[in-house]
């Protein structure tokens, strides 16, 4: 049985490292011009992954990080289609779009807002100008299961579409009420029953710990009735309170939210449970079944981390189109602005919607690439990292092998010559772990409002 109190003093910010650097680090003096050298010079022998923002929802929940625009005018997301269409074709004049798509993903927002006419307009949009997407492309959406309806899933079935993700969150109706999130036990199933109807090959729960009101006996029932609906992955999400960051949060009782002990009990259980019924981890808050190819990739030391999640997709450029959406190249990140006055602005002024983003020097690829392989595969194969970079590790990183000395006392981590590898109960803290590596945390660690907390 784990001291749990012991654990609780790693509670403190960090970043959840979809990136490094860091969105914190994305500033305008990676500017449009350098941006644009950067796509124009990306290696066509190298696949793409498409990300597109559809940014809409009628309410607000309010655990959300996302950045959501909440209307409920068909205008305004027509409108938004229609700017959508036109990034496209800018983007098609600064990348080669024949080259092989193997991933694309629509994120939101709800993407499912937008009627089935509209989600097939918009994918056949796409389609015309990125027309190589692979036999085995992973093709993905995110689903509110209170906006979804079988026109709908019989359009994205039909255009490709073979994983789906949707949100969960907790059954609990306290917890519900808490995050003005009513969604009964049975419209998830009738939405997961549809997926499965439409023959995709993978359909996945996201579940959020932390949320108010929630306690280690609520979402021990959230899990027994989440595992009925038999989903292929379970992504587990330890909740994000940022209140200076996302106005919504504010209206969520901080007294209410568990403790950091009772959520680390809470996340033990979790996987406890989760493996005990045939899962396996997957990174940080990933759950798969043993044929799923996320496991497969891990057993090989070969899964990766992007602002999609986990995925077997590496060596991918992403692409991110839409409303504050991200991409990512060999060394650069990249994000469309945040307001829609400012994206409708560059696009009719004929210029993609770029806000910001960052050029990777030297350090930040190596430190990326120790950071990527421990929050995707808990481990680091030291003398794979010293034959790719020519750099003597134990030298380089000299201050991050001191700062990860608790880390193996408490036995949460081994260090070898060879490896650094986590334990089980490590990988509760995989991203206290990776943060020594962080060569930007330094600057942050006197600000309480930067990230949110690790446990």
């Amino acid at each position: 049985m784990l001291d749990f109190a012991k654990f609780t003093k790693y509670s403190k910010p960090g970043p959840r490292y979809t990136s490094y650097p860091t969105a914190l680090e994305f500033s305008d003096s990676f500017g449009y011009d350098e941006y644009i050298q950067k796509l124009k010079a990306q290696d066509s022998s190298r696949p793409l992954s498409l990300y597109f923002h559809l940014p809409f929802c009628k309410n607000a929940c309010y655990f959300c990080g996302c950045n959501v625009v909440f209307t409920s005018k068909e205008d305004k997301m027509l409108r938004y289609l229609e700017y959508l269409k036109r990034e496209l074709k800018i983007l098609s004049s600064h990348v080669n779009c024949n080259r092989q798509v193997i991933q694309m993903h629509f994120g939101g927002g709800t993407p499912t807002f937008f009627a089935a006419p509209q989600l097939e307009e918009v994918i056949k949009e796409i389609r015309s100008f990125f027309p190589n997407f692979v036999k085995d492309a992973e093709i993905s959406c995110e689903i509110d299961p209170r906006h979804i309806d079988e026109d709908q899933m019989r359009v994205l079935s039909q255009n490709g579409f073979n994983r789906v993700s949707f949100g969960l969150q907790d059954f609990n109706e306290k917890v519900q009420q808490a995050v003005h999130r009513i969604q009964p036990y049975e419209i998830t199933k009738n939405a997961m029953d549809l997926a499965r109807k439409y023959n995709m090959h993978s359909v996945n729960v996201d579940l959020i710990y932390g949320l108010p009101y929630q306690t280690l006996e609520t979402f021990k029932e959230t899990l027994d009735l989440a595992l009925t609906l038999n989903p292929d992955r379970f992504a587990v999400f330890n909740y994000a309170h940022v209140p200076w960051m996302k106005k919504t949060m504010r209206k969520i009782d901080e007294t209410t939210l568990p403790l950091p002990d009772e959520k680390l009990q809470i996340m033990q259980y979790t996987i406890n449970f989760l493996t005990s019924h045939g899962y396996k981890m997957i990174g940080m808050d990933h759950f798969a079944k043993p044929e799923d190819e996320l496991f497969k990739a891990i057993e090989k030391g070969e899964l990766h981390r992007n602002f999609q999640g986990y995925t077997t997709k590496g060596g991918a450029d992403l692409i991110g189109v839409g409303l504050t959406s991200i991409g990512e190249g060999v060394a650069h990140y990249a994000q469309n602005f945040k307001e829609m006055r400012d994206y409708e602005e560059a696009i009719d002024a004929g210029k993609l919607p770029f806000e910001r983003g960052i050029a990777l020097n030297e350090d930040d690829i190596i430190r990326q690439y120790v950071i990527m392989e421990l929050m995707s595969n808990f481990k680091l194969d030291i003398k794979r990292f010293e034959k790719l970079f020519n750099i003597e590790f134990k030298k380089y990183f000299a201050d991050a092998i001191e700062a990860l000395k608790p880390f193996v006392a408490d036995e949460l981590l081994s260090m070898s010559d060879d490896f650094i590898e986590c334990s089980q109960t490590g990988t509760l803290l995989i991203r206290n772990i990776a943060m020594p590596f962080d060569a930007y945390m330094k600057k942050h660690a006197s600000s309480s409002k930067t990230f949110s907390k690790t446990v």
